[in-house]
C-alpha cells in the first residue's frame, strides 16, 4: 500500500474528523466551511469512504505509536532493551527501564493513551460513516469496514494490555458524551476486540486477492493472525490453535528464506508479512513517514539517528550459540552497517553500545525523521510459534513442534551445527522452549513486554535484573492523572497508584 492513495489525507478530511461530532451541537462553529469537504457533506461518495480507512491507517505512524510511548512502553521497559543515548537526554525514560513512572510522569504513558484513542477514534468515524454512503459497491463497503474494526481492535488490543479496564468507545461521542466515560471491564474490552476481528475476518480478502496498489492493507489472514494471538493473551488456546492454523493452512503466507533480509527494504510485505505499517520516504515532505528508524538509529557516526531502545547485556545472551539471528538484530560497533556504507564508530557518550539492527534503514530523502522503513507488526514466524504454544498446551505436543521447529530451521540456514530441532515432548520443558524461541525470533520487535506479561514471566524475569517490579502494580500502567482529571474522576486509576 506504499502508494499516493493511501497517502492522501488531506488537510479538509481530517479536519472533518475532527468537527464531525462538535457540528451536531448547535452553534459550537458559527463559520461556514470554506472548503468543498466539510463534515455536512462527508461520507457521499466512495472515496470518502476510502480516505476514512486510510486516515485510520495514518494513525500507525503517529509519533505516539511509533516512537518513544511505544518503545518504551514495550522494549525498554522489558529485559530486551534499554533506554539507550546518554544519561541527559529523554531522561524521562530511565523510568521505564528502573519501573519509578507514576501517573502522571512520564509525558510517554499519557502519549500512548492519547495516540491509540486517537485512532480508535479515526475508526469509529469510519464505522458510522461508510455505512451512510447512499451508493456504492457492497463487497467494498463491507472490506473497508472490516479494515476499521480490524485497526480499532489492534488499538483496542494493546491498550487492555497496558491498562486493563477502559473507557469502551465503539461511536463518535457528542461533546456531552466526551468527559462521562467510565472504565469497562477488560472482559468486556477483549470480547469487543474478538467482535471486531471476527466481522473483518469474514469481509477482508486474502492478501493475494488486493490489487498492488492496495498491498499492506488489513487481510483475513491479518486478522485471523490478530484473532490467534489475542485468544493466546487470554489464555483461550483452542482458539488460538484455531486461528493459526487458518492462517497456516490458507497457504497465503511462508518464512522468508533468510532471516536477515527480512528487515530490509526487499522483505517488506513479502512472504512473511502478515501485517505491517506501512512508510515511506516522500521526496517533498514527510507525510508518508515514521520517527521509529530515527529513534532507534546509530548515534554519532555515521549519524543516522537517536541511539535509543539498545538491545540489552540480558538479550544478547539469550541467543544460542552461533544463532545468525543474533548478529541480524544486534549492530556493533566496529561492525559495517547492513549495505556496507560506514563502520560504526564508539560514541563515548553511550553506555553499553549497540543498536537495534531492525530498525536500521539506507539513507532516503529529507531528513532523519523522514522514516522510510515499514514496521513489522506479524510476522509469519509469529504465528507459527502462536500455533506451536496453543497446540502444546492443548495437549498436542507431536503437532506442536514441527511449527517450532519450521522457525529454528529458518534461522539455521544452510549450517548444520547450530540450532538443532526441538525434540522435546514434556508439554513444560517444550513450553520454555517455544517462550525461549519466541524472544530471540521476535526480539526487538515491541513483543517482549507483552508476552511477559500473559505468560506470567515479569515478575521474575524484572526481579532477575534487579530491576523494582512491585508484584501487583507493574502489571499495568497507571491511567494518565490528566485523563482522570478531565473525567472528573469518573475514570479510576489502577490498583497501586
Amino acid at each position: 500500500m506504499r502508494n499516493q492513495y493511501l497517502f492522501r489525507i488531506t488537510a479538509s478530511v481530517v479536519l472533518v474528523f475532527v468537527l464531525s461530532n462538535s457540528c451536531q451541537n448547535g452553534n459550537f462553529l458559527d463559520v461556514k466551511p470554506q472548503g468543498v469537504i466539510n463534515a455536512n457533506n462527508y461520507f457521499q461518495t466512495k472515496d470518502h469512504g476510502v480516505w476514512a480507512v486510510n486516515a485510520v491507517y495514518n494513525s500507525l505512524r503517529d509519533w505516539n505509536l511509533t516512537s518513544f510511548p511505544w518503545l518504551a512502553m514495550t522494549d525498554i521497559v522489558s529485559d530486551d532493551a534499554v533506554k539507550g543515548s546518554f544519561p541527559a537526554d529523554a531522561q524521562r525514560l530511565t523510568a521505564f527501564d528502573d519501573f519509578t513512572w507514576d501517573p502522571g510522569f512520564p509525558e510517554d504513558i499519557r502519549g500512548s493513551w492519547r495516540g491509540h484513542y486517537q485512532g480508535i477514534f479515526r475508526a469509529n468515524v469510519a464505522i458510522d460513516g461508510i455505512p451512510k454512503i447512499p451508493s456504492m459497491d457492497e463487497t467494498l463497503r463491507k472490506r473497508l469496514i472490516g479494515e476499521a474494526k480490524f485497526l480499532r481492535a489492534y488499538f483496542y488490543f494493546n491498550l487492555v494490555r497496558w491498562f486493563g479496564d477502559l473507557p469502551l468507545i465503539t461511536r463518535p461521542l457528542t461533546q456531552a458524551e466526551f468527559y462521562t466515560q467510565t472504565r469497562a471491564s477488560s472482559g468486556e474490552i477483549y470480547k469487543l476486540i474478538a467482535s471486531d476481528l471476527t466481522e473483518a475476518i469474514a469481509n477482508l480478502p486474502e492478501k493475494s486477492a488486493y490489487a498492488p496498489e492496495d498491498l499492506g492493507r488489513a487481510t483475513k489472514g491479518s486478522a485471523r493472525g490478530l484473532l490467534a494471538k489475542v485468544y493466546l493473551t487470554v489464555k483461550d488456546y483452542p482458539n488460538a490453535e484455531k486461528f493459526a492454523l487458518e492462517v497456516i493452512n490458507s497457504k497465503e503466507y511462508a518464512l522468508l528464506a533468510d532471516f536477515s533480509k527480512i528487515f530490509l527494504p526487499e522483505g517488506e510485505n513479502s512472504s512473511e508479512s502478515v501485517f505491517e505499517v506501512q512508510a515511506t520516504a516522500l521526496e517533498a515532505s514527510y507525510a508518508g513517514a515514521t520517527p521509529w528508524n530515527m529513534v532507534q538509529g546509530v548515534r554519532g557516526t555515521p549519524n543516522l539517528g537517536w541511539g535509543f531502545n539498545l538491545p540489552s547485556d540480558d538479550l544478547v545472551k539469550a541467543f544460542e550459540f552461533g544463532d545468525p539471528r543474533r548478529d541480524a538484530t544486534v549492530l556493533l560497533v566496529g561492525e559495517a552497517l547492513p549495505d556496507g556504507s560506514a563502520v560504526i564508530e564508539d560514541n563515548l557518550q553511550i553506555d553499553n553500545e549497540r543498536y537495534n539492527q531492525k530498525a536500521w534503514t539506507p539513507s532516503h530523502a529529507l531528513l532523519q525523521d523522514n522514516g522510510p522503513s515499514n514496521i513489522r507488526m506479524l510476522r509469519y514466524a509469529d504465528v507459527l510459534l502462536i500455533a506451536a504454544e496453543a497446540l502444546n498446551e492443548n495437549g498436542k505436543v507431536q503437532q506442536a513442534l514441527p511449527y517450532l521447529n519450521a522457525v529454528r530451521a529458518r534461522a539455521r540456514g544452510t549450517r548444520r551445527n547450530i540450532l538443532p530441532d526441538v525434540t522435546v515432548t514434556d508439554k513444560d520443558a517444550l513450553r520454555q522452549r517455544i517462550w525461549q524461541e519466541r524472544r530471540v525470533e521476535l526480539a526487538m520487535e515491541q513483543q517482549r513486554w507483552f508476552d511477559l506479561l500473559r505468560t506470567g514471566q515479569a515478575e521474575a524475569k524484572m526481579k532477575a535484573l534487579g530491576k523494582k517490579f512491585i508484584k501487583g502494580r507493574h502489571e499495568l500502567f497507571p491511567i494518565p492523572q490528566t485523563e482522570i482529571d478531565l473525567s472528573g474522576g469518573n475514570v479510576k486509576q489502577n490498583s497501586g497508584y
